[in-house]
């Protein structure tokens, strides 16, 4: 199952790289998007990760700070001696569509130019 947010990227973390136990290199990093779809339009903050060599790289050559965006992420949780973590794995990051303003459709006030044709 896959979940969407749309909201400001706040924090662009760090990469990380590690390498595997089977001696595999890999990078992951983490970001935050800030919207208000809480309770009473209050602040949301989310945390992603972005796992895999091309993913992080095409995260930080398309996206920065301040910058709105739609995420469409899973969320997975692991068991590790007894304790869970759950984690908001980001899959696709997009820049938000803008809504169009009234500032393209502005109405003139101005009186129209007389037109100099005679028809």
């Amino acid at each position: 199952m896959s979940y969407e947010a749309k909201g400001t990227i706040k924090t662009i973390s760090e990469v990380q790289k590690r390498t595997s136990k089977a001696g595999k290199d890999w990078q992951k990093l983490t970001f935050t998007i800030i919207n208000n779809d809480g309770y009473e339009g209050r602040e949301q903050l989310y945390a992603f990760e972005i796992f895999g060599d091309e993913k992080v790289e095409n995260f930080l050559k398309y996206n920065k700070v301040g910058q709105k965006v739609d995420v469409s992420f899973n969320v997975q949780t692991n068991e590790w001696q007894g304790k869970y973590f759950t984690s908001l794995q980001a899959w696709k990051v997009f820049g938000a569509k803008v809504e169009p303003t009234n500032e393209g459709n502005k109405v003139d006030t101005e009186e129209p130019a007389k037109n100099p044709l005679p028809f």
